[in-house]
């Protein structure tokens, strides 16, 4: 089996957004407002992250996209047997952006795309009745990608260029579902490693069919963040040779941020733009987790995630030379096959529905917002592969609102 870091992630302090699993969904407001649509439709230097083949066809010699999210969201859970409940109290996520390109010519231009598709923080209470299995997590991954973009014809171009990836991981779990010391202190572990790097690409292309309909195509290869430097404390445990000793040691582990491919369309007719994306993402890496400690311990635990889809509808209109308006719609595969449902990443198919607008206060300014409401469909799941044999299951409610602010500058 592939030792897979075995929270389930490496990311930032978002809550789990969209795209399944610890995907996170948000890399533009433009986009965002527009059910996160953009593989084909070029509007500014956000275009760097959905499909960088566009950023040719910015009309300006210079394009700058920043901006950001707070994500704010709640999961419940209940044991319906027992009647047993608990909720999360997780901080409030803040992904971000920043993209940029400059024209060197009619046919090449150059970019800079800084972005955080990967993430998770998760909160729940601790000691809990999951506590062996996840008290809290804060994951991050960051990553930094130069671009290249050129202009084949006027109707096809081409685009993309190496990713950097760094990543880091803090997790908080209770060792069993009854262990504790002499003051009755529930025994944990935790794990915390940051700086851990690797490297990954895309490439993407986009066809413009007629001067109103574009087609895009864009491909994010996948890659594996391993850790080999962090530090996991024992923290708790009685003074047992049957347990492992307090105190902290290395480990070992290893997360993958899974390929995507994504393909779309747009249509333009006088002030409207109307897009159709749709994404596969390859979760099918996913495996499984599997830690192994310093001190002869290990943690095992099968995730065997499947690959998932993304369907995304948006549109736009130039209500007036200031102010541009943005809807969206976009239906979210969860990856978790049933069984495998743990309440680090308690993840289900969703429905994102979304909103926006930019206000444009000069020629070369504009101000972006976007909101994100993404409701999960409610389930009953359970996760079968406890290290003891046994399983841990219940009924998850979950949604989040993401609000989230951003600046277009062009010269």
């Amino acid at each position: 089996m592939k030792k897979i870091l075995f929270t389930s992630l490496f990311l930032f302090s978002f809550a789990t957004t969209f795209a399944g699993g610890y995907r996170v969904g948000l890399q533009g407001q433009r986009a965002l407002a527009m059910g996160h649509t953009g593989v084909a439709y070029v509007n500014s230097a956000e275009i760097a992250f959905f499909n960088p083949a566009g950023l040719v066809y910015l009309e300006n010699k210079i394009n700058v996209s920043a901006g950001g999210f707070g994500v704010f969201s709640d999961v419940a859970w209940q044991n319906t047997s027992t009647g047993q409940y608990s909720s999360t109290d997780s901080p409030a996520g803040t992904p971000f952006y920043l993209y940029g390109s400059y024209a060197l010519n009619e046919r090449l231009s150059l970019g800079l795309a800084i972005y955080t598709p990967y993430g998770s923080g998760v909160e729940w209470p601790t000691d809990w009745a999951g506590s062996h299995l996840v008290n809290n997590i804060d994951l991050a991954a960051i990553y930094i990608q130069p671009l290249v973009s050129f202009k084949i014809s006027d109707k096809f171009s081409v685009g993309g260029g190496p990713i950097f990836v760094t990543g880091s991981v803090n997790f908080n779990r209770n060792a069993d579902r009854t262990l504790t010391d002499l003051e009755g202190n529930r025994s944990n572990i935790t794990v915390d490693d940051s700086g851990v790097t690797n490297w990954g690409w895309s490439v993407g292309a986009m066809f413009n069919v007629s001067d109103n309909f574009t087609l895009g195509a864009n491909y994010r290869s996948e890659i594996i963040l391993e850790s080999t430097e962090g530090t996991a404390t024992f923290a708790n445990f009685p003074d047992s040779p049957l347990v492992p000793a307090n105190g902290d040691t290395s480990f070992t582990a290893s997360l993958p941020l899974p390929a995507e491919l994504t393909v779309g369309a747009t249509y333009e007719r006088e002030k409207w733009a109307f897009n159709v994306d749709y994404t596969r993402t390859y979760w099918d890496v996913y495996e499984d987790l599997d830690i192994v400690f310093g001190n002869g311990r290990e943690s095992i635990n099968p995730r065997n995630y499947k690959n998932s889809s993304l369907y995304k509808f948006g549109v736009a209109y130039e209500a007036s030379e200031k102010f541009s308006l943005r809807a969206g719609y976009y239906f979210d595969e969860s990856p978790v096959r049933s069984g495998y449902f743990a309440p680090e990443t308690p993840r289900n198919d969703g429905n994102g529905f979304t909103a926006g607008l930019s206000y444009q206060v000069s020629n070369s300014f504009a101000i972006d917002a976007s909101f994100l409401y993404l409701r999960f469909k409610e389930i009953d799941e359970s996760y079968d592969y406890v290290s003891d044999g046994s399983s841990f299951g219940g009924t998850y409610k979950s949604s989040a609102f993401v609000p989230g602010i951003g600046l277009t500058y062009k010269m």
